[in-house]
């Protein structure tokens, strides 16, 4: 989707001034919200300090509430590329082994890009704030690099692995305007009333044998 931006600053500040004077937790938007479909406003600066910081924690606790351990500023309505990650919940250790998953301390991600920095995917069911209770496994690049900026404009340059790595190719994607269901196989898909059933999966090959259908 092409998205002509306002030149005009302080359109945007009156957007996220609006965007903070409403609900809170701010609400998540669902499937179907065009803001979900657009290629997000790249930031520039063009809000100031107090302002900044403002958005930063509205999407934070809206993430907490959620819960979730991504939130990015198009799920909150709000086409702009910044998006704040976390994850510091408790998983046992069979499964942090399995999926890689190491603690991503809170962070946030100014016009983050990624590439690839190896040839190898991995597969694990995946969910989304914004497609509310449904799962579908979904291949990502084991290993990416990230860069971009954070909340300060300090540079932002590192290779990242396993469920990090996961992390940030589905907050990003956000902002390109694309959902995990993307490119997720679909036969895989979980309605809320089936996560039970393989939520105590180490890894999907049950899934992928039972529902048919084929991992990387």
């Amino acid at each position: 989707m092409t998205v002509t931006w306002p030149d005009d600053a302080a359109a945007l500040r009156l957007e996220v001034e609006r965007l903070l004077s409403g609900q809170r937790p701010l609400p998540i938007v669902q499937a179907g919200h065009p803001a979900l479909r657009a290629h997000a406003r790249p930031y520039r600066g063009e809000l100031d300090g107090e302002l900044l910081v403002a958005l930063v924690a509205a999407m934070r606790e809206a993430m907490y509430a959620a819960p979730g351990v991504g939130l990015a500023a198009p799920q909150v309505g709000l086409s702009l590329a910044i998006a704040v990650v976390e994850d510091a919940w408790p998983v046992p250790g069979a499964v942090a082994q399995a999926r890689e998953r190491t603690e991503v301390p809170f962070r946030v991600l100014v016009n983050p890009r990624y590439v690839p920095v190896s040839d190898t995917r991995v597969a694990f069911y995946e969910g989304c704030l914004s497609v509310h209770g449904y799962q579908a496994v979904t291949p990502r690049w084991r290993s990416v690099r990230l860069t971009g900026t954070d909340e300060t404009g300090a540079a932002v340059d590192e290779v990242l692995h396993g469920w990090p790595a996961r992390i940030v190719q589905h907050e990003t994607d956000h902002l390109a305007g694309r959902l995990y269901l993307d490119v997720a196989e679909m036969r895989s898909l979980v309605a809320p009333a089936e996560a039970l059933r393989w939520s105590g999966d180490l890894t999907p090959e049950r899934a992928a044998q039972e529902l048919g259908f084929t991992l990387p």
